[in-house]
């Protein structure tokens, strides 16, 4: 019997220090995921930035104009079509209206 209660208490102390050690380990782990979580916080906050700066109107302008070779369009190459049925009906109050963008080179002389 005396032999039993010791292995009984032998087990109930390995189970304690099982316990603690898990305890400290998985302390550890939470530690590190809240670093990552600030560094993963800062990165989405440095990439929002960068796509505010990228999708600004007015580089986005500047690219066009500089590195694609864009320009707005002339004098009558937007035609403004107005459509009467269609599909889904428009909005209340909403004029509906279709802008097409004609695709002819235009003479640079005139």
């Amino acid at each position: 019997m005396r032999l039993l209660a010791m292995c009984v208490g032998l087990c109930l102390v390995f189970l304690f220090v099982w316990e603690r050690v898990d305890m400290v380990r998985v302390g550890y782990q939470v530690e590190r995921l809240k670093q990552e979580k600030t560094i993963l916080e800062r990165e989405r906050d440095q990439l929002r930035v960068k796509v505010s700066a990228l999708s600004a109107p007015d580089r986005i302008a500047k690219v066009a104009t500089e590195r694609l070779g864009m320009a707005p369009p002339q004098r009558g190459q937007v035609i403004v079509v107005q459509a009467e049925s269609l599909a889904v009906p428009p909005i209340q109050g909403a004029p509906v209206e279709l802008r097409v963008a004609k695709h002819e080179p235009f003479d640079v002389r005139r």
